[in-house]
């Protein structure tokens, strides 16, 4: 290939074999197309997400929705344009009384699940054609720290155990559980309800100030001079302005903090330093987050398991002169507490969003919600890149799963949007709600002539990476002399769309 152009280079596998769900278990009703990325620019993951692909290390997979069991719809949310709940907040002053105080809730209140991608998403058996070169670095204490780990965590879980309540007494405001997996409040106890005979309740804060200026004019009026005129309130939304979420997680806290929590940057790469230095660390609190809350066999979440799935990534480094200051690219996030790592947030810096890829977390720190406290520090960087790249204003939460109520959590950070499986466009969550309350797959875009305006119409124009030259499809196929594979070359242009269709090289051997 000639000069020094970066190119995206991908196989691409169909999509005709259903596997395991690892939404609803369904051993065979998960189906989706695929791709093994053997290299990809930046921009062509963002046009990539944009028509519904997400990646799981260096295989990217697109869910066929109409025919899977759990139809994942791409989300978005526009990070400028956020204003925590009042779940949010609280989970934020949760966070600022660990640190300033040292006191860990007991047990887990938001019960969100801590991963932005479930790791059943693709068939894990694609992971044995990486053609890699990369040595996977020995952790020899990988396995002894993650059972140290657990042995802790076990302690813990039976110590919560013997204290916890017994079924009658647990809390009646607890939310009850129905069969179509939605959730309903508790039936409040009966009564005689609200008297309309009397003046319905008023703030403390506003008694007080009326109790004031009482005592101001009676004072006055004792001292012979004008009692002072009480001035017009002002409604609250003339005085009290939403806080921003900046206010929030940047409030000061005193100098003698029990704990002390600092979030590390780290470009997923074995030449950068951080990167190296934290490794190990990193690579043994993955399985113990596996083991632990997941119930993974050591096995399953090995040194090279982590290694594929959260350290390999196709994505190259980039930097551009209208771009972020630490470039685009595959990065962890760091959560350090007290000089140890106890969390990891996976992300991708992308064009024009921070893209959430997974989450890991020590369990003795699960009570402090921390997939949903991550998130909104994930915010908050989107909002900070903002600021030196103009473009770069959304962050994506992976796949919202209606069909699955654990996963509905990510449309609880608004303004969000969801990607219309047919036409590409994004629509507001609020729009498509009541769709998906009546049918696990929907259309969202409303006009029904709308289609896919990225659509590439001439498969000739597919680029082609033929024994190590670059080539259209037309010239392949002539050269090939009516290569059979049409039909697939068909599928996968209209799948990856115009853009990617005439950058992307699909490999042939």
């Amino acid at each position: 290939m000639a000069g020094n152009k970066s190119y995206t280079i991908v196989e691409y596998f169909g999509g005709d074999d259903g596997y395991r769900c690892g939404y609803c278990k369904n051993q065979t009703g998960n189906f989706s197309h695929g791709m093994w990325t053997h290299t990809m620019t930046v921009q062509d993951y963002q046009d990539l997400i944009d028509r519904g692909w997400r990646r799981s290390g260096k295989y990217v997979y697109k869910p066929i929705m109409n025919k899977t069991c759990c139809p994942q719809y791409t989300i978005r949310c526009h990070a400028l344009k956020f204003q925590p709940s009042k779940s949010h907040k609280k989970i934020l002053k949760k966070m600022s009384k660990f640190i300033s105080k040292g006191e860990l809730p007991k047990g887990q209140e938001d019960g969100e699940p801590m991963e932005s991608v479930c790791e059943d998403a693709g068939p894990r058996e694609h992971g044995k054609i990486c053609h890699s070169d990369l040595k996977c670095a020995v952790v020899t204490d990988l396995q002894k720290e993650a059972a140290e780990c657990l042995t802790i965590t076990d302690a813990q879980k039976k110590d919560e155990a013997d204290a916890a309540p017994t079924g009658s007494e647990t809390s009646r405001k607890d939310p009850v559980c129905v069969p179509d997996g939605r959730t309903t409040a508790a039936a409040p106890k009966p009564g005689t309800g609200a008297d309309a005979s009397r003046p319905p309740c008023r703030k403390a804060k506003d008694l007080r100030k009326e109790r004031r200026l009482q005592k101001e004019q009676t004072r006055q009026l004792a001292d012979g001079a004008s009692p002072i005129v009480s001035p017009t309130p002002t409604t609250p939304t003339q005085t009290n302005q939403p806080k921003p979420l900046e206010d929030f997680m940047t409030k000061s806290l005193p100098e003698n903090s029990s704990h002390g929590l600092e979030v590390r940057l780290v470009p997923v790469s074995f030449e950068d330093p951080q990167f190296t230095a934290s490794y190990e660390q990193s690579a043994a609190l993955y399985a113990c987050y596996q083991m632990s809350v997941h119930g993974d066999d050591p096995s399953e979440c090995s040194e090279s398991e982590f290694r594929r799935f959260l350290c390999d990534s196709p994505l190259e480094a980039e930097y551009s002169p209208d771009g972020p200051e630490v470039g685009y690219g595959s990065f962890h996030q760091q959560y350090w507490l007290d000089g140890r790592i106890v969390a990891v947030g996976v992300i991708d810096i992308l064009p024009t969003c921070v893209s959430s890829v997974y989450l890991y977390y020590h369990p003795d720190f699960a009570s402090l919600s921390l997939g949903s406290y991550s998130a909104l520090r994930e915010i908050l960087f989107t909002r900070q890149l903002q600021k030196q790249s103009p473009k770069l204003s959304y962050y994506y939460l992976g796949f919202y799963i209606h069909s699955c109520p654990k996963m509905r959590y990510k449309g609880q950070y608004r303004p969000s949007d969801l990607l219309c499986p047919e036409t590409f466009a994004w629509v507001p969550i609020e729009r498509c709600l009541p769709q998906l309350e009546n049918s696990r797959y929907a259309r969202f875009n409303q006009d029904p002539d709308a289609g896919d305006s990225r659509l590439l119409k001439d498969i000739a124009l597919v680029l082609v990476l033929y024994r190590r030259t670059v080539m259209p499809y037309g010239v392949y196929a002539r050269k090939r002399k009516g290569s059979s594979d049409e039909a697939e070359v068909q599928q996968y242009a209209g799948l990856v769309g115009q853009d990617c269709a005439e950058r992307i090289l699909l490999y042939r051997a």
